[in-house]
């Protein structure tokens, strides 16, 4: 009868006592942030327990009741531990596989597995497993076949070695996720990589000036020197990569270097297509713009080259910008919603970018067109100058005082404009108007006119035309043209030389001066007719008759 009711009181106690039936009863009560209702939230839990470095938090979400109970808490940190970095190398997006439902899977409730790793021959399940905890209640745990698995999963997957080689304190405690030693050869990493990609850039380059030296280009010559600097980052960042999977990285670091790597690929190759560019731009206009016998068609060549090369190079930028933005979640995510939900972002992106995309097209198509070529000669608003740069969005203007004027390239196609240089021959007439006097000797002044464009002005003078004409008969003076011809560029110069030259010709004949004549005109005198004297008055008689001359009297 004693017997029976100690058998009685222990079940009771056993019943009554929670501890008793708890999973995992040597680790004590579960903190209420452990939510193990489904795998998903099990594995979530222990994935960002390890990751924080909360081991003993993380045992929890291990089936542990295997082990005595007093053995459950060092061996529970030790094996959470361990089991990290088998998951974080082998299997870092597993998570997404798993039920979030309190069932599991329905196919097969007892167990949702995460996948399957070897060591040798042999290969292991890594499952959550569905365990009862007393009172009827079940929770997901990693399974107790897992848990035994993961020494021999740790010895081949994970860094056992350096655990042996390094001390202790080395693996204790973990900042972000990272132990000690992760954050040391992390640092190794970077600094190994940035002086290995060195020497391989240098031993690339030298290999690689060898080789141009069988050719006969120039081209590849100048290129190689171009690679010094994104091959560096190159290298950099494929060597960083290969160095970051060696330090079994936490996920969240994994993702940091993986961006990071990535971004620098894209910045390396992004910069050596800007380079090669440059020195087949450089390598163009020196061979083949300055051996065009044709001036004009060689400027046409060089402002077509100066046009493709902004065009690649904007296009360049664009396309290494959006895969930089496209690493990001959040902003293709952004960008995707704001194209996607309704029409009024791209309407309102393409009114704001209006200007800027018919600037664009501008651009391409006064390449194509070429009213203006760089090295013209144009008078645009009301100013004389040559055409220093043409971008795809405005043009530069050297005025002859030395002045630069910045234009919008939409402004040469849409207003008129003059260009000097636009004629096949490359030559302009320039007048220059000499008042002279009525007696000049004009085809003296031709004569002086040639002396001047071949001697003194040989330099400017294209040799095509040198003419003197009388453009106008004046009240006073002969207005005279004497009208030369000259490369755009020269001209003004050539027409101040001859205007100054004939000038001080002209001094020395002082009687072909303008001359102002004030002597008077002579008058005629018109002969006047002699005046007869006029008869004397006729005596008058009594009567009141004129008495004429021989006429009798009463």
């Amino acid at each position: 009868m004693r017997r029976a009711l100690t058998g009685l009181s222990v079940l009771v106690y056993l019943f009554l006592l929670p501890s008793a039936w708890a999973l995992n009863a040597g680790l004590g009560e579960p903190p209420s942030s452990v939510v193990r209702d489904t795998p998903y939230a099990t594995a979530k839990g222990f994935s960002e327990a390890v990751h924080r470095g909360d081991y003993a938090l993380a045992a929890h979400y291990l089936d542990l009741d295997f082990l005595p109970r007093e053995q459950q808490r060092e061996r529970g940190l030790l094996l959470a531990r361990q089991l990290k970095f088998v998951l974080d190398r082998k299997l870092p997006l597993a998570l997404s596989s798993l039920s979030k439902e309190p069932q599991g899977d329905p196919s097969e409730p007892r167990f949702d597995e995460l996948g399957r790793l070897s060591v040798g021959d042999v290969a292991y399940p890594i499952r959550l497993a569905h365990v009862a905890v007393g009172g009827g209640k079940r929770m997901w745990v990693f399974s107790e076949a897992t848990v035994r698995a993961i020494a021999p999963l740790y010895e081949a997957h994970g860094p056992a070695r350096l655990a042996k080689v390094l001390p202790s304190v080395m693996f204790e405690r973990s900042l972000l996720g990272m132990e000690p030693w992760q954050w040391l050869g992390l640092l190794a990493v970077v600094v190994g990589a940035w002086v290995l990609a060195l020497l391989l850039e240098r031993l690339t380059l030298a290999v690689a000036a060898r080789l141009v030296k069988w050719t006969g280009m120039r081209w590849d010559d100048a290129l190689v020197p171009a690679g010094s600097g994104p091959l560096r980052v190159l290298y950099f960042a494929l060597l960083g990569w290969v160095g970051v999977l060696l330090l079994m990285l936490p996920p969240m670091g994994q993702a940091a270097a993986r961006l990071l790597n990535t971004s620098l690929i894209i910045v390396a190759v992004a910069w050596l297509v800007l380079r090669l560019l440059r020195v087949t731009a450089q390598y163009v206009q020196e061979n083949v713009t300055k051996g065009a016998k044709d001036p004009a068609k060689a400027r046409g060549l060089q402002t077509q080259l100066a046009m493709l090369r902004h065009v690649f190079e904007v296009t360049t930028y664009v396309v290494a910008a959006a895969l930089l933005l496209m690493q990001f979640e959040t902003v293709r995510n952004v960008g995707v919603s704001l194209l996607a939900s309704a029409g009024i972002a791209g309407l309102f992106i393409g009114l704001a970018a209006q200007k800027s995309i018919s600037s664009l097209l501008a651009g391409i198509q006064l390449s194509i067109t070429q009213p203006i070529r760089i090295g013209d000669t144009v008078i645009v608003e009301n100013e004389w100058g040559t055409v220093e740069e043409i971008t795809l969005t405005y043009v530069v203007v050297a005025v002859w005082d030395e002045r630069r004027l910045v234009i919008p390239i939409a402004q040469f196609l849409d207003k008129p404009f003059q260009n000097w240089s636009k004629s096949m021959g490359g030559s302009m007439l320039g007048p220059v108007l000499v008042q002279m006097d009525f007696t000049t000797d004009i085809d003296a002044v031709r004569a002086e006119l040639r002396r001047i464009v071949e001697n003194e002005g040989r330099e400017l003078w294209d040799g095509k035309v040198a003419s003197v004409v009388v453009l106008d008969v004046l009240e006073k003076t002969l207005m005279v043209r004497c009208l030369v011809s000259a490369h755009p560029s020269k001209l003004f110069d050539l027409r101040c030389l001859v205007r100054e030259r004939m000038m001080v010709w002209l001094r020395a004949k002082p009687e072909w001066l303008p001359i102002t004549r004030t002597e008077p005109r002579q008058t005629v005198q018109v002969p006047v007719p002699e005046s007869r004297p006029e008869p004397p008055e006729s005596p008058e008689n009594e009567s009141g008759e004129e008495v004429r001359p021989g006429s009798a009297v009463g």
